[in-house]
């Protein structure tokens, strides 16, 4: 695999992920409106790995995708399924806006653990990114000032975990390739969904199929692109790249359901998003060292 450091190929691989993580959003809010997020989550597994069963096979059938980090994946996976199940939910709670705004935490999280487990190296514009996003979400959700929202708190929790995974992440690409950490998210993720998605199971109208199909397509290869990005820069250089999400969901939002955003929300995501800006910045390098 090719693994150049590039912030460049890192920022068009977050790309991908910036176009379908829109698209997704759109079509699951639509989608869970009408099925259980539980059934929605089974069947964007299912169709999913049906979809990446091609390049599966192109590269060598499941004999390539054998694993000594087993554990690994599962737990990844397993936080990474809790994350979504809150996230889809949260869209049905609150402005699609206000969700991104507060998953856009995600970077905190990530660089807190990238540091502590990953040994990546925590700078003063790090540091300030983390601030600038825990003063954000005060600023959003507002705690002293009026009643939480549940699917505020739903989406924070949502965004605790998708850092969790993205850590994760980086983590295993340095020695599995990304079509297997594909693979297993959606094997893992299949089984964990399995009996809830049962025990709540209608069979879905045929409207319904059409964002099903879009859920699965983008909740796959955004992924996808997520994981192709962890190859070519860290984690928490990454993720900020994705900033461009706020403003244009606050425009779906908009433009699709009517939705308005506060002040409160507007200030909170752009403290959020200059502590990412931030974290961009170039890292010094050491000074070298003298020889006598």
């Amino acid at each position: 695999m090719d693994r150049t450091q590039s912030k460049t190929l890192a920022a068009l691989w977050m790309a991908g992920w910036l176009t379908l993580m829109l698209i997704i959003a759109i079509a699951g809010r639509e989608a869970a409106r009408e099925i259980n997020v539980f059934q929605l989550m089974e069947m964007r597994s299912i169709l999913g790995f049906l979809m990446l069963y091609p390049l599966i096979r192109a590269r060598g059938g499941f004999a390539m995708m054998k694993t000594k980090r087993l554990p690994q994946h599962v737990a990844r996976n397993l936080v990474h399924y809790g994350a979504q199940l809150g996230w889809f939910f949260a869209l049905t709670l609150i402005p699609i806006g206000q969700v991104v705004a507060i998953e856009f935490t995600m970077p905190i999280w990530t660089a807190i653990l990238a540091a502590t487990f990953l040994g990546e190296r925590m700078t003063p514009w790090k540091i300030a990114a983390i601030v600038l996003g825990i003063v954000g979400v005060f600023v959003i959700v507002r705690p002293a000032a009026s009643e939480i929202n549940p699917g505020q708190l739903i989406a924070l929790a949502a965004a605790v975990g998708f850092g969790v995974s993205v850590a994760m992440v980086k983590s295993l690409t340095r020695t599995e390739q990304t079509l297997s950490i594909m693979f297993w998210m959606l094997v893992i993720q299949s089984a964990a969904g399995l009996f809830p998605a049962l025990y709540v199971w209608s069979w879905p109208p045929a409207h319904l199929w059409g964002w099903v199909v879009v859920i699965a397509f983008c909740g796959t290869f955004s992924h996808y692109c997520m994981a192709r990005a962890m190859l070519h820069a860290d984690a928490t250089v990454v993720i900020p790249m994705d900033f461009l999400r706020v403003p244009l969901s606050a425009a779906a939002g908009w433009l699709i359901y009517s939705e308005r955003l506060d002040a409160f929300t507007v200030f909170g995501a752009a403290l959020i998003l200059t502590g990412n800006l931030l974290n961009l910045k170039p890292n010094p390098s050491p000074p070298a060292r003298v020889q006598s």
